[in-house]
């Protein structure tokens, strides 16, 4: 009678640590240094406007329509002197149940991390795929 007690208590304890215990983070590690060259806008000229180094780029580019589960979704990026200064929804605004207000927190967090590399809004995890490989995808495309 002690054993299965014993036994489920063991299990009981085990899933708890299992499942309440912190994934490790990896540090952050810093920017390989870009090789200089002079890139194009997205109009095709070189930015060379006064302060803005020869491989800055500025201007706005369209993410990938990305098909999800609840919808497709697709971004574009205002860039300036190489840093994301705007994301503007496309397609894909999912205003209703678990997804709505999550598209100006995703829009926060890329404009903080300045990168796709961002965390995706709890119970929102079709719409925050789908908008950042969109993201992804027009950061790609303005080669930064």
């Amino acid at each position: 009678m002690k054993r299965p007690v014993l036994v489920t208590a063991t299990t009981v304890l085990g899933l708890f640590l299992v499942l309440y215990a912190k994934p490790h983070q990896e540090p952050e590690r810093p920017a390989p240094a870009a090789a200089p060259s002079s890139r194009p806008s997205a109009d095709g000229s070189a930015d060379t406007s006064t302060g803005a180094s020869p491989d800055a780029v500025s201007g706005r580019f369209t993410g990938d329509v990305v098909e999800t589960r609840r919808g497709p979704v697709q971004v574009r990026i205002t860039l300036a002197k190489s840093r994301l200064t705007e994301v503007d929804v496309l397609e894909g605004v999912h205003d209703e149940g678990p997804s709505a207000g999550a598209v100006p927190q995703l829009t926060q967090r890329a404009l903080d991390a300045q990168s796709a590399d961002i965390d995706a809004v709890s119970g929102a995890t079709y719409t925050s795929q789908g908008y950042i490989s969109s993201l992804q995808s027009a950061l790609d495309r303005a080669d930064v």
